[in-house]
């Protein structure tokens, strides 16, 4: 069975509703997949989380179940055939996935290919080895920065390039970024706005390929960041 992944730079663009820009895309990799469980842990309200992404997937033909609406919540994602982790703060949602120790069911689940995943904004952070290069500010303190580690490499949600002419005088993206490589080795990829990533391990094979109306930039620890746009093959980060 091939493992799926949908990683998510972020779930509006100015002017557009939810998932709006890639709705194409979605409808595409749901094909088959009757229901979705939802995990709202990014927001605190999980009930309204919900029904918020059901009625705006609804008109593309996905249907929505919160996993805040079962009794068993490892038993839901043992059962899933696809799961979709949402934006919001990414210091919270990995708190509430140690809480309810939902890590290496879902990393099972999905590794197996047994359940297609979807993430959004925080929930790409997830997907990566650690939170380390999210954006999110600390109101909570998970037990540790370690994550679902679905694929090898970060991700860097809502990735900004200085506007020209800016005259911001503190940190860019980029900057912090390589904060980030002076202790840690993992190729980081900004994505912008607009941006996906799909990832799938078939046996013998490792894909990766960008897509959206954006592109995106990869940081590697001493080297130029290089800048990629969608159609682009990325599979070399696996």
């Amino acid at each position: 069975m091939a493992t799926d992944i949908l990683l998510i730079s972020s779930s509006r663009l100015h002017g557009q509703r939810y998932m709006g820009y890639c709705e194409s895309i979605l409808q595409a990799y749901w094909q088959g997949v009757e229901e979705i469980l939802f995990i709202p842990f990014a927001l605190q309200d999980h009930a309204a989380y919900t029904h918020k992404v059901s009625e705006a997937l609804a008109p593309m033909g996905l249907r929505i179940k919160g996993i805040e609406t079962t009794t068993d919540f490892a038993a839901a994602v043992g059962e899933a055939k696809g799961i979709y982790i949402g934006g919001g703060n990414t210091f919270l949602l990995t708190q509430t996935l140690y809480r309810h120790q939902l890590l290496a069911p879902i990393r099972e689940r999905v590794l197996s290919g047994a359940a297609k995943y979807m993430g959004s904004s925080a929930g790409s952070n997830v997907a990566c080895p650690t939170m380390k290069t999210t954006n999110d500010m600390p109101i909570v303190y998970p037990p540790a920065f370690d994550t679902l580690n679905l694929v090898p490499f970060q991700i860097n949600a809502h990735y900004l390039d200085p506007a020209a002419g800016d005259t911001h005088q503190g940190e860019t993206r980029e900057e912090r970024i390589r904060e980030f490589h002076q202790w840690n080795k993992a190729p980081v990829l900004g994505l912008r706005e607009g941006s996906l990533l799909h990832v799938q391990y078939k046996p013998g094979e490792k894909q990766a390929h960008l897509k959206g109306v954006q592109g995106a930039k990869l940081f590697q620890a001493k080297q130029a960041p290089q800048d990629y746009v969608p159609g682009d093959d990325l599979s070399f980060l696996l």
